[in-house]
């Protein structure tokens, strides 16, 4: 059986759901030597700010039994050095690029924007971090997600990019729905749900803190927070249905990336499961269409959404 794999995220097409996940796959072909970088929907790029940065202080990354925390705290070359050496690299692969930008300011998320404005055409769309929780020690980083006004000021301010902007929201807050109206009416062409987890690990032979980030501790993903993401897609898809949503959180096969899209994500990402299996997404991509096809389903696009529309027989 044939299945049509294209899928619409706002006002762009994919050939494919599948994504990696920002701040897992690197800046460039990292995974290509693992995966055919342009049979993706698109490599979603570590997110960039208009400076380089340097971030947290080690150790960075810490197992937990269900996936990792992290407080790597977005360390990266920058927007300009990336696009004189990663996407020259990424164009070559054939692959679809969204280009994720971070900023500890309103000033820098329209500094990060306005500098891929000239970006080529492979940059389809930018997604902006507005939840960075292991940045919560620097200015007001880490708040954006939490309060409706000042993610809509950071998404308006990014217009300068000129493409399509995913807004990547946390889930750390109880106003999840009123963020992602907000950064909707403020320019947002998708949302994507969600972000890491507030976590704390202690160390058991030093009995402090295991990351450097010391008490502000850091992102848990992976597994553990697959049925938040689940949670959160449902929650805002039945609030704010023709806001298109892209899924991520603890998916790690083929059905993880599919229940995302049953509750109403168009697309989803793959993250914390490519530090263990580099090759995941084009296996979670397989998955997706083995599943579709066992159940009759001749296009992805139309998976989305199908429980809140009373399911399938």
């Amino acid at each position: 059986m044939s299945i049509d794999t294209r899928v619409r995220v706002g006002s762009v097409e994919l050939g494919h759901p599948v994504m990696t996940a920002s701040g897992t796959a690197g800046y460039g072909t990292e995974l290509a030597s693992y995966l055919e970088l342009g049979a993706l929907g698109a490599v979603v790029t570590k997110s960039l700010a208009a400076f380089a940065w340097e971030g947290n202080p080690a150790p960075r990354l810490h197992p937990t039994p269900q996936g990792m925390l992290n407080s790597v705290g977005l360390q990266g070359p920058g927007v300009a050095s990336w696009l004189e050496r990663q996407v020259p690299l990424l164009e070559a692969a054939g692959a679809t690029v969204v280009c994720s930008i971070w900023g500890r300011s309103v000033d820098d998320y329209a500094a990060s924007a306005e500098l891929l404005a000239d970006a080529p055409a492979a940059v389809v769309a930018v997604e902006v971090n507005l939840s960075c929780p292991n940045l919560s020690g620097h200015g007001r980083a880490g708040m954006f997600a939490h309060d409706a006004s000042l993610a809509a000021e950071a998404i308006a301010a990014t217009a300068g990019c000129r493409r399509p902007r995913w807004a990547k929201l946390s889930p750390n807050t109880d106003r999840l729905v009123d963020v992602a109206a907000a950064v909707a009416e403020a320019g947002a062409d998708a949302v994507t749900l969600v972000n890491t987890v507030l976590g704390m690990v202690v160390d058991r032979r030093t009995l402090r803190p295991a990351l450097g980030s010391g008490a502000n501790g850091g992102g848990l993903s992976g597994r553990a927070i697959h049925p938040v993401a689940v949670r959160a897609v449902h929650d805002v898809h039945r609030a704010l249905p023709d806001l298109a949503i892209v899924g991520v959180g603890g998916v790690s096969s083929g059905w993880d990336a599919v229940e995302l899209m049953l509750v109403g994500a168009s697309a989803v990402q793959v993250g914390t499961a490519t530090f263990a299996d580099p090759a995941a997404c084009a296996r979670v991509a397989t998955e997706i269409e083995t599943w579709a096809a066992g159940r009759g389903i001749h296009r992805l696009a139309d998976i989305a959404g199908i429980a809140d529309a009373g399911g399938v027989a």
